[in-house]
């Protein structure tokens, strides 16, 4: 329709801005009404049906698009390296967010300007440990799933999950032994890509729902936390985010720009994923629209974002595991009066760039810290302090944890050739055509 009489929908990103700006008008709404709203009820239950619809569709997404990778990368002669250089940037990355961390700590001392008394330190219920990590690698069965009871109420409620992590060992195995078997693996090399086509189909239309989902769980965050926790633990909650604006705001942008890449197109395309990460809290639930947003619109090859994209989401966390552990182990051992050396320090850098792997499939942050602060010999009770602004905090990290998860494989893309001509990196020669065949898109064997 053209004339003075026509009326379109405005952009994806302006409607996810709308639904941002609407969330949090309803969120202090539905805050004044007090607690148990028809309001509040009516935000969480929308945020959790969107949440529950994206975490659907992980498993199945995930595994195909890995087997399917794996049949394209057959072909590729420097697939090794690519994974060798994501593994490094992974590390390389942490290093520096950790580091931030630490100075943070050091400088803020936000354990030494705590009004929490020290009767409020309980012990987690789950703790981390390298155990954790080696058997989470070994798939408890063909679908990665498992399921857990608790008690709520006197009646028992299970609960299934699954583990991104088995996912993709399975899929890597599946995909390896039909590649292997030759003609015979054929029919289910192409089943699997039809299957693949499928639910990213089923991706792009949950995708939609994103403006609404947004309103909906930013809506719920402010109704159900506010600012208020903040309180006692405000210098603690201070060091945090500023570390995080750090390296979203500069760290980040700085490697782009080194790169190659454009920050503020880079950051205008990932926002989407960005913005769902912060408001879910969950990068597992953000993983969907991270991997559309990394092969449409940042043009990275979809064989090499199958295992960049899922694998970040699981091991590839500055926010949850670099700089929240840094900061927060350096509050409890000075809330606790225990003096770190050097030797304190370099350990729980190591432990940030080597151990967030051990947090897959696990409560991320929580079992981090945990993990950290029983490495360096400090009091688990400690981990009680933090919980009370814990959803706070997991908001600016996963957001964070989101960002990075897009960055490294945008990077590594770049620097191999691989990164398509796509709007978001430059002024693009041709219009992108991610709907074309890989193969077809990029000449990758050069």
């Amino acid at each position: 329709m053209s004339g003075t009489g026509s009326w379109k929908l405005p952009s994806f990103g302006v409607q996810v801005l709308i639904g941002l700006a609407l969330g949090v008008g309803l969120g202090f709404w539905a805050r004044s009404l007090g607690e148990a709203s028809a309001l509040g009820e009516a935000l969480q239950t929308t945020g959790s049906i969107f949440v529950q619809l994206l975490r659907a569709l992980v498993p199945p997404l995930v595994f195909a698009a890995i087997v399917a990778s794996i049949a394209a990368l057959k072909d590729l002669a420097n697939a090794a390296r690519l994974v060798a250089r994501t593994l490094l940037w992974f590390a390389a990355t942490a290093l520096i967010a950790v580091v931030i961390g630490i100075a943070l700590g050091l400088l803020l001392e936000p354990g030494l300007r705590t009004g929490v008394d020290v009767s409020a330190a309980v012990a987690p219920i789950t703790t981390g440990s390298w155990l954790d990590f080696l058997k989470g690698l070994v798939p408890a069965n063909f679908l990665g799933l498992s399921a857990s009871t608790k008690i709520a109420e006197g009646l028992p409620a299970t609960a299934l999950s699954f583990n991104v992590l088995q996912i993709i060992v399975l899929a890597i195995a599946v995909g390896a032994a039909a590649v292997r078997v030759g003609p015979s693996g054929e029919p289910f090399l192409a089943f699997n890509a039809s299957l693949l086509a499928i639910f990213k189909r089923l991706l792009l239309w949950v995708i939609r729902l994103t403006p609404i989902g947004t309103a909906a769980l930013i809506g719920d965050a402010i109704a159900r936390y506010g600012w208020g926790a903040l309180g006692s633990l405000g210098q603690f909650a201070i060091a945090i985010y500023a570390g995080l604006l750090l390296v979203i705001v500069v760290v980040y942008p700085a490697l782009l720009w080194a790169n190659g890449i454009a920050p503020s197109r880079f950051f205008r395309v990932v926002w989407p994923a960005i913005e769902l990460g912060f408001v879910s809290r969950s990068s597992i639930g953000t993983l969907p629209v991270t991997q559309d947003v990394v092969e449409r619109r940042l043009g990275v090859p979809p064989a090499y974002a199958a295992f960049a994209v899922p694998l970040g989401a699981t091991t590839k966390m500055d926010g949850c595991a670099a700089i929240y552990p840094a900061i927060a182990a350096i509050f409890v051992a000075q809330f606790y009066g225990v003096p770190l050396g050097v030797d304190a320090y370099v350990l729980i850098a190591l432990v940030s760039v080597l151990g967030s792997a051990a947090t897959a499939g696990l409560t991320g942050a929580t079992v981090m810290l945990t993990l950290t602060l029983s490495t360096l010999g400090l009091p688990l009770e400690g981990v009680g302090l933090l919980l009370a602004i814990d959803p706070i905090l997991d908001m600016g990290r996963t957001a964070v944890n989101v960002a990075g998860q897009a960055l490294v494989p945008a990077i590594v893309a770049k620097r191999a050739g691989l990164l398509e001509d796509c709007a978001p990196i430059r002024p693009p020669a041709r219009r992108c055509r991610p709907d074309l065949p890989w193969m077809a898109r990029r000449r990758l064997l050069r």
